[in-house]
């Protein structure tokens, strides 16, 4: 769910509801709800979580989205160190404002203009959680789920489209913006 260059909640490596093959085991798209039923939304982490950056999506050219860590991850990242257990990232996933004619709009600044909150995404890294996956959903320890904007969990969402996004980034934790998270 989030330090995320391409927080992808559809995915820039969508995978669908397919079963997914690798390593020892497989994860189903069903087992993968199940797995992501144990992420919790964090109520009220717009005021408690630090806002560490708000940004074009890339990967998803009509999407905004507003990264938040909490205090565990933000202290580990300022250290310059990995994220421990109990870190929680959410990410804040906003529909782009389109023209009538459904072209996305940009501001005199060449960014797209925020629209309607579509999501909340969150990544939340626990001990042990990573076994549950196959090498190329494994992402250390963390694990994701996506949220409407009230907090109600949306079933269905591909939440594998995020593991397999975000595994390849072993060397910043599994985040796209591990720099930006640990700038003082």
């Amino acid at each position: 769910m989030f330090g995320f260059r391409a927080y992808s909640l559809m995915g820039a490596a969508a995978i669908g509801a397919s079963v997914l093959m690798g390593g020892l085991g497989f994860v189903g798209a069903t087992q993968a709800d199940e797995l992501s039923k144990r992420v919790a939304f964090p109520e009220g982490y717009a005021s408690t979580f630090k806002n560490y950056l708000s940004l074009d999506r890339t990967g998803n050219d009509d999407q905004i989205i507003r990264l938040f860590a909490n205090e565990t991850a933000v202290k580990a990242a300022q250290a310059g160190e990995p994220l421990p257990d109990g870190s929680v990232l959410v990410g804040e996933i906003y529909k782009a404002r389109k023209s009538e004619a459904g072209e996305v709009i940009e501001s005199s600044l060449g960014r797209r203009v925020r629209d309607k909150f579509a999501a909340v995404a969150v990544m939340e890294k626990r001990s042990g959680w990573g076994r549950a996956f196959p090498d190329d959903l494994k992402n250390g320890d963390w694990d994701f789920a996506i949220f409407s904007p009230s907090g109600e969990r949306l079933a269905g969402k591909d939440v594998n489209s995020c593991r397999s996004c975000h595994a390849p980034l072993k060397d910043s934790d599994h985040m796209f913006s591990y720099e930006h998270l640990s700038a003082k």
